[in-house]
């Protein structure tokens, strides 16, 4: 990007496109949850969730804000002393995947396909030297775009490379995934892999570096 302004135009349209896509029958009816709440695109982490929630980011408009995940994850940023305005966040399906009932529901692969298109051009647009991913989602659409072999959890609340990119898989910060899968102690510590990346990053930044060194094997995702 040759400027900031051109950056902002980019977006714009990028986020204009999304707002009319209807390639999901299922959610037809909703609009993408991307625009400039996103956060800003000169952002040097990017934050990637699953989908927006009903009663969160399709709600709010902005991903992972006003319902109970939206509310542990903001604890969690401030943990490392992040806030909203130094982060880029959004989702790997930007419309809120629901079931009859109107619950929320995970999306489908053909949802997730439909929508990779627009992850990988805001990846590209934002270009953040670091990427967090928030559940095993988000983490498999990072996979549609650039082939790894991370799992989450084998590689949870670690730094790895990926896509010349330092990447650091974590939980969701869902409620749910608090009480059975990863608790809030854990969930802490994981988040401080990503202040270590942000540190690694700026460091290569300072050296001159304009992509990530390259990383041990164990941590780069690749055989």
């Amino acid at each position: 990007m040759n400027s900031a302004d051109e950056k902002r135009k980019l977006f714009a349209a990028l986020a204009a496109e999304a707002a009319a896509c209807r390639r999901c029958e299922s959610m037809c009816g909703r609009t993408a949850v991307l625009s400039e709440r996103n956060g800003s695109v000169a952002a040097r982490v990017m934050f990637i969730g699953e989908a927006p929630g009903r009663q969160g980011g399709d709600r709010t408009r902005v991903p992972f804000s006003g319902d109970q995940s939206g509310h542990n994850f903001g604890r969690y940023i401030a943990s490392i002393n992040l806030a909203r305005a130094d982060i880029f966040i959004t989702n790997s399906v930007l419309c809120n995947p629901r079931k009859e009932s109107g619950a929320n529901r995970k999306p489908s692969v053909e949802e997730s396909l439909n929508c990779a298109s627009f992850l990988q051009r805001q990846i590209e647009l934002v270009a953040p030297r670091v990427v967090v991913t928030l559940g095993a989602v988000a983490l498999a659409a990072l996979k549609r775009i650039e082939y790894h072999q991370f799992s989450l959890k084998d590689s949870a609340g670690r730094v790895g490379e990926w896509n010349g990119r330092l990447l650091v898989p974590l939980y969701h910060p869902s409620p749910q995934v608090l009480a059975s899968h990863r608790r809030e102690d854990a969930q802490l510590r994981d988040y401080a892999a990503v202040a270590r990346a942000i540190r690694q990053s700026a460091e290569t930044a300072h050296a001159g570096g304009g992509r990530v060194r390259d990383l041990p094997g164990e941590l780069s995702g690749k055989t």
